[in-house]
């Protein structure tokens, strides 16, 4: 051994004089220091890395997996000074063994980008050109510190771009395997991108997602986890329908991956018959993929070539069979709304849903759902007015109240396209949140329940300086103005037209009440607050007993429907149908008493406790202000909307002088501790 240590030095003392005789210079050149250290680096992985050669000979000296593997690089525990295998000799010169290690840990280690368990540490080595200097000479130049994908093997400077290089890499299904040729890559099951599934469960159903489901290209599927709270909301809307009449035709318009039509078929078994559809053929191989994970059978053939289904389901299948059938068509939307009706329908497109609204009200039976989902906050929440007025027909500006207008908005354009098709439509359901607007209406057929809905549309008077507002009465003629002096205190108009908006109320209190049942009946623990907080802004009232009292499960009237629910015990007998419709008399009076009684409507929008706060003052915890507000005699309530926000029927101006009221100076104990102390040097 002493024998092989002395003739390995020898060897390399030749090489050093051999080099220093070639270039003159006494120190190796930079660009043979990089392939010494290309050779380092195979050598070292050979001895130390299990995978095959051909994954580790494309990878770059700086792409390790440990902070050992830049350790082994260069021997650290040997004697004398050593170089770094990352930096060149002019700019780090070789060190003792304690310092190369914090440099290694510190400069390079310290900032990698991790990539499927591949670290790319910082390299500053030339392997880029020489950046060019402020006169133009590239000669003069420096070297710039980068990145070595672990993919591509491109060179990048900035640690973020590096990061938006890898996420396009995942975007198009490209991995390291991919490109090493690595045929030993274990895969649980062949994903159309070349990658494997990720399995995901929500509400007891089970669903494969692609690596790249939350930014996916053109052909792939998507998957949005923050949108839970919707699925859900849209689950318990069915769940109450299902409870009036059953079986029913309901439609999951944009299937992407299934999972909403899955967890109405498994949940709600032979309440439902379920259709699925998308324009996707990934999206439809991924569906029918999802049914058989959940035990559920698909229905693959043409839906008009084959006969309706029997009352199971499950069209006689023996011991066994799949718990629930799901209908997967490949078919747009727009299509399927006009060939077959339905009593529920789901609409969820990737951004504003208008298109399809005019099929969806054209072809839903009466009394049926319609629960649209929209994702184009930008237009909604008034940031690109231009294309809410070009999708919605509203011209809105921001406000405080911006995400109640956005509601109101996209029920205008829903109660228009109904109208087109000489239906009304009832607002059971209105929420607007962080990055979706979710709306569920029942349809009404008749051209008197469209000419109802059609004189709840009018315009919204929006002051610009006080933000109060009025809706505009029926008729041509203005004949009031705001409640407000601002026109008359300042110069200038202050005051603008919105809309048109939906100025009827948004919630419907019964509809809410049977919708918390079912979410405790189905333990959706999320969103049962949000429901019962719903179900107080409903009815504009702080009390929380109003939530769970004996009439939440007695029959309701909506427009003119008495809707009974199906009895626990069995007493209510298969052939006595679930929903009557009531006569012509008795439907008018019905709509007359509602016409007439306006206290049944939660006052319209609401004040932000935080935007009228007044300076140098003060204010009343929100719960106080609440109680405060009630002693004054008015309606009042929280909303969703605004977690600061308080919906009330007071004007802005009541508002403001019992927020006067109880609101206490903040600088009141220091005036009175700097009086004090100014007295006692007085004295």
């Amino acid at each position: 051994m002493a024998e092989l240590k002395e003739a390995d030095a020898a060897q390399l003392h030749q090489e050093d004089v051999d080099i220093k005789r070639g270039g003159g210079a006494g120190a190796p050149s930079v660009g043979d220091k990089a392939a010494d250290h290309t050779v380092q680096t195979e050598a070292a992985a050979a001895d130390n890395d299990s995978k095959p050669s051909t994954t580790t000979t494309e990878r770059h000296v700086s792409i390790q997996t440990k902070l050992e593997g830049l350790e082994v690089l260069v021997d650290l525990n040997g004697a004398g000074r050593k170089s770094c295998p990352l930096c060149p000799e002019e700019k780090f010169k070789a060190c003792y063994s304690h310092k190369l290690r914090r440099h290694l840990q510190n400069l390079h280690w310290k900032v990698y980008v991790e990539f499927e368990g591949q670290r790319m540490c910082i390299c500053h080595l030339p392997c880029r050109n020489l950046k060019p200097s402020l006169s133009g000479d590239q000669a003069s130049g420096r070297h710039v510190a980068h990145y070595h994908c672990v993919v591509c093997s491109v060179t990048i400077a900035r640690k973020t771009d590096m990061i938006s290089h890898l996420k396009r890499h995942v975007n198009k299904g490209e991995t390291e395997a991919s490109y090493c040729g690595s045929t030993d890559v274990p895969f649980e099951e062949p994903a159309p991108s070349g990658q494997a599934y990720e399995i995901m469960k929500e509400l007891g159903t089970n669903v494969q997602l692609l690596p790249n489901h939350t930014t996916p290209q053109k052909s792939d599927t998507y998957f949005n986890r923050k949108m839970k709270t919707n699925r859900q909301l849209v689950f318990c809307s069915l769940a109450v329908l299902a409870e009036e009449r059953n079986p029913l035709e309901c439609l999951d318009a944009f299937g992407a991956t299934g999972i909403m039509g899955l967890q109405w078929a498994k949940h709600l078994r032979n309440a439902v018959k379920v259709t699925i559809t998308d324009i996707s053929d990934t999206c439809i191989k991924m569906i029918k993929e999802n049914c058989e994970l959940n035990h559920i059978r698909v229905d693959g053939g043409p839906r008009g070539s084959r006969g309706p289904r029997g009352p199971d389901g499950v069209s006689g299948e023996a011991e066994g069979a799949p718990i629930a059938t799901v209908e997967v068509v490949k078919m747009d939307a727009n299509v399927t709304m006009h060939m077959w009706p339905f009593d529920y329908i789901h609409l969820d497109p990737f951004g504003t849903a208008v298109n399809y609204l005019d099929a969806a009200f054209r072809n839903v039976r009466n009394l049926g759902i319609i629960s649209v989902t929209s994702t184009d906050t930008g237009s909604l929440y008034s940031k690109s007015p231009n294309v809410t007025l070009r999708h919605y027909g509203c011209h809105i500006v921001r406000t405080e109240y911006y995400r109640e207008l956005a509601a109101r908005m996209v029920v205008a354009t829903m109660a228009r396209a109904a109208a087109r098709c000489n239906k009304g439509i009832e607002v059971l359901l209105a929420v607007a949140l962080e990055h979706f607007v979710l709306v569920v209406v029942r349809v009404l057929r008749g051209p008197t329940q469209a000419d109802e809905t059609a004189k709840r549309l009018r315009k919204l008077v929006h002051c610009q300086w006080c933000e109060e507002r009025v809706f505009l009465k029926l008729g041509n003629m203005v004949d009031e103005t705001l409640p407000c002096n601002c026109h008359g205190s300042l110069p200038g108009k202050t005051a603008v037209q919105l809309g048109p908006l939906w100025s009827g109320p948004l919630f419907n209190t019964g509809f809410l009440r049977r919708m918390l049942s079912a979410a405790v009946q189905h333990s959706m623990d999320d969103i049962q607050t949000l429901v019962k907080n719903l179900i107080c802004e409903s009815d504009c009232t702080t009390l929380k007993s109003l939530v769970h009292g004996t009439s939440a499960l007695t029959n309701q009237v909506e427009c003119g429907v008495v809707i009974k629910t199906l009895q626990s015990g069995g007493e209510s007998g298969a052939a006595e149908p679930s929903v009557k419709r009531k006569s012509g008399d008795e439907l008018g009076n019905v709509v007359k008493k509602m016409k007439s009684d306006g206290s049944l409507d939660h006052p319209p929008f609401y004040y932000s406790i935080h935007r009228h706060s007044i300076r140098g003052m003060n204010m009343p915890k929100l719960n106080k202000f609440l109680q405060y507000l009630t002693e004054a005699g008015f309606r009042v309530s929280r909303t969703h909307f605004d977690p600061t926000g308080v919906r009330t029927d007071a004007t802005l101006e009541q508002f403001k002088a019992v927020l006067t009221k109880y609101s206490v100076p903040t600088y009141t104990n220091a005036t009175a501790t700097q009086t004090s102390v100014s007295t006692e040097k007085i004295a």
